[in-house]
């Protein structure tokens, strides 16, 4: 007997692939799956903001004959694994987990959703692209933009890669006119739909830079993008809990700067030796697995 096919997995695995405007009508169904398999193909396009034919492109695109096709497994889908997609939504009133649960549960339920996004050749291109780099600039804006975009700073000078972090809009506009085709832009954000932010990046592309993006299907900044990495964010009704969301930033960031290691390994060693080394001496002495830095 057959194996169903997963439509939902295939979705996100195949998702990045694709055209922006069928990335587009995969950012709808993923963010409302419910309201997706119920939807007429022109209530998918207008949800999506594209044409009725980008949904049948896209269904096809899923390795379905037709959007008929596409709905069906999305519907069944849906009804068998409802309960999963709930979970991660509510907490129990009759018996309320422990918060860290909820949190736990939360950050696990996003690494999940956005490993089967993940697209290994994209992210080699990625890696090929900051290793060929005359200068990396990392630009990200607000909360947990912000943060990785020093994050990634942090990561990549320790393989010796040329690197620096703005945050400030005026400056990143600024830094943006600076650059030229031998600089990358390596560009954080949940929704890919910041002003200021996509401002900078024109500005970048105007001058040749190549892009690499961690964002969201089908944003303005996913369509900038020489390279997308996507990202989906899974927010709850918790409305006083973090949002998950910067884990998928950090996990898809520890992936491309692993990829970059391993293209130039030997390198990557040696620099990696130095910092244990001179860390180790600074803390008076260390284990064999202590971290490269505190």
């Amino acid at each position: 007997m057959a194996q169903t096919l997963d439509i939902i997995s295939r979705i996100t695995e195949r998702s990045s692939t694709l055209r922006l405007a069928e990335q587009k009508v995969a950012e709808a169904i993923l963010g409302d799956l419910h309201a997706a398999a119920s939807a007429s193909i022109g209530e998918l396009a207008d949800k999506a903001g594209v044409s009725v034919a980008s949904v049948t492109r896209f269904a096809k695109a899923m390795g379905c004959r037709d959007v008929r096709e596409f709905k069906f497994l999305l519907a069944q889908a849906v009804a068998v694994g409802q309960r999963f997609f709930d979970g991660a939504k509510t907490v129990p009133s009759e018996q309320p987990p422990e918060l860290a649960d909820v949190v736990y549960r939360d950050i696990h339920a996003v690494l999940e959703l956005n490993r089967a996004m993940l697209n290994a050749d994209m992210l080699m291109q990625a890696a090929h692209l900051l290793l060929g780099a005359r200068m990396i600039y990392c630009f990200g804006m607000g909360g947990g933009s912000t943060m990785m975009s020093d994050e990634a700073r942090y990561r990549l000078v320790r393989l010796g890669r040329p690197v620096a972090s703005y945050h400030d809009a005026v400056l990143q506009k600024m830094v943006a006119a600076t650059l030229d085709k031998d600089d990358v832009l390596l560009v954080f954000s949940t929704t890919g739909s910041v002003p200021e932010l996509l401002a900078s990046c024109e500005v970048a592309r105007e001058y040749g830079v190549k892009l690499i993006a961690i964002t969201a299907l089908g944003s303005p900044l996913a369509k900038l993008a020489d390279v997308l990495l996507p990202i989906k964010t899974l927010e709850t009704d918790l409305i006083f809990k973090p949002s998950s969301s910067r884990y998928a930033m950090m996990a898809t960031l520890d992936m491309l700067v692993l990829e970059l290691a391993l293209l130039h390994k030997e390198s990557s060693q040696e620099r990696l030796r130095r910092l244990k080394y001179v860390l180790d001496a600074h803390r008076g002495g260390g284990d064999l697995h202590q971290p490269l830095g505190d």
